[in-house]
């Protein structure tokens, strides 16, 4: 059982962002065992929970070489699936050594609710499905709010949204052990909140999906 919420700052995203259109598989086979060995360090310090930046190290060194081919390809299959699901945002993190999905908290609840709408039921029953289609991942959700408001409302509507994400996937059969939720109420914007159009997408769920314990030793064993 995981004790530890898995948090992602919005600075380290902008740094491990990828923006080119190499795929995953591609990515594992041609990025240096050290240079993945570094930034792994720094995803696993932020996210990485009670394994901290040795298991974020981990994860970067076997990206390396075969076995981050593997870790590429299954990781790739699943994005594919993912960037199918309507209002589902896909990006690549780290050079492929994890999937962020962000969806706008306007899709998935009403102004001031955590209360899952109608709309989002079939988005997030088409996401519970490749979660469990693909089950050697952590997944790792985080409610975020706007600056609307004061912290004394933000910090635990973020959370409670974050919860009924992972309520729901729940219920869709996806296994509690292996998922995580944080509130980080508005101290994580991906844009000005001066504007409606910002707030709009600081308000968000964001997924972060990430290879399991298992999926590393079995791409180290060739499996």
């Amino acid at each position: 059982m995981k004790t530890t919420h898995l948090f992602l700052t919005a600075s380290l995203l902008a740094v491990l962002c990828s923006g080119c259109g190499i795929s995953n598989t591609a990515k594992g086979t041609a990025i240096g065992t050290g240079a993945g060995a570094a930034t792994g360090a720094g995803v696993g310090a932020v996210i990485g929970g009670g394994r901290g930046a040795a298991w974020g190290a981990g994860i970067g060194a076997v990206v390396g070489g075969a076995a981050g081919a593997i870790i590429g390809n299954k990781m790739d299959k699943q994005k594919k699936e993912l960037e199918a699901i309507e209002h589902a945002q896909v990006q690549v993190i780290n050079d492929g050594e994890a999937l962020l999905v962000t969806f706008d908290s306007g899709i998935l609840f009403a102004t001031g609710s955590s209360s899952l709408n109608s709309a989002s039921r079939n988005s997030l029953t088409q996401f519970g499905a490749s979660l469990i289609a693909n089950p050697d991942t952590e997944v790792n959700i985080i409610g975020h709010t706007d600056n609307t408001g004061t912290d004394a409302i933000n910090n635990p509507l973020s959370m409670d949204r974050a919860n009924s994400v992972k309520s729901f996937l729940m219920s869709q059969g996806v296994n509690a052990a292996r998922m995580t939720s944080a509130g980080l109420g508005s101290t994580q914007p991906v844009t000005t909140n001066a504007t409606a159009e910002g707030r709009s997408l600081n308000r968000r769920v964001e997924i972060m999906i990430v290879p399991s314990q298992k999926m590393i030793q079995d791409a180290q064993t060739g499996r």
